[in-house]
């Protein structure tokens, strides 16, 4: 089986080895690009716990001044693996989802307990911290990095993908979405990608991308990636 996996490579690197372990063939077409936005400096000692909901979170964050013993929530398995590995102790991780991983700060994590640092994106699907400021916690959201459109493409790369179209695409955001229809349409194939399974997370997401036909639409969370492989 094709597979084309679009999120940036530090976060499918393991995917792709997986799944070329299991004998499919993988394509990469990071749909998006991320770059680092200064923040103001952070007195990391004024909070009891840490929030990421990505690893660019996290590998865009100052760590000098951060005491890794921090209780550290994390979204996934991938942006849980990038915590430990710069030094945080005290994880907890949800399963790709952030209502999840709100239900988690709810269950581990009193109002009482002290503040919360929540380190994300520019742009989110999900106003974490709106939603737990209304639960009575004390939060502040910090924003270092910002995700833009992918415009340069390989055409080697493209000329190849266009022979052979994916039999599945992994799509995990709605950003990542309207950068798949800009590429889609950039390059003149949206009649190829009658024979392709589009994978996406949650329906706002599956919704950018109706207007090219597809094989079928599935709906997933981060982690269910190897399971839809036997759905097809």
């Amino acid at each position: 089986m094709h597979i084309l996996l679009t999120r940036p490579l530090e976060d499918c690197s393991d995917m792709i080895i997986k799944f070329k372990s299991l004998g499919h063939q993988v394509s990469h077409l990071p749909l998006l690009r991320i770059d680092k936005v200064d923040y103001d400096q952070i007195n990391f000692s004024d909070f009891k716990g840490i929030i990421f909901t990505s690893a660019n979170a996290v590998s865009f964050l100052d760590l000098k001044n951060i005491d890794k013993n921090l209780l550290c929530f994390c979204v996934g398995n991938a942006t849980e693996k990038k915590a430990r590995s710069v030094g945080f102790q005290n994880v907890i991780a949800a399963e790709g989802n952030v209502e999840n991983l709100k239900e988690l700060v709810l269950q581990n994590f009193n109002q009482k307990d002290g503040n919360l640092i929540y380190i994300s994106g520019e742009i989110v699907s999900v106003d974490l911290d709106q939603q737990l400021l209304k639960e009575g916690y004390n939060i502040k959201r910090v924003v270092n990095y910002r995700t833009t459109h992918n415009q340069n493409f390989d055409d080697e790369f493209v000329n190849e993908l266009k022979l052979k179209i994916p039999d599945m695409v992994y799509v995990y955001s709605q950003n990542s979405a309207l950068s798949l229809i800009n590429f889609i349409k950039m390059h003149q194939s949206e009649s190829l990608w009658m024979n392709t399974n589009l994978m996406c997370i949650g329906e706002k997401t599956s919704s950018i991308l109706n207007e090219i036909k597809w094989k079928k639409i599935f709906l997933f969370n981060p982690g269910d990636e190897e399971f839809l492989l036997y759905k097809i």
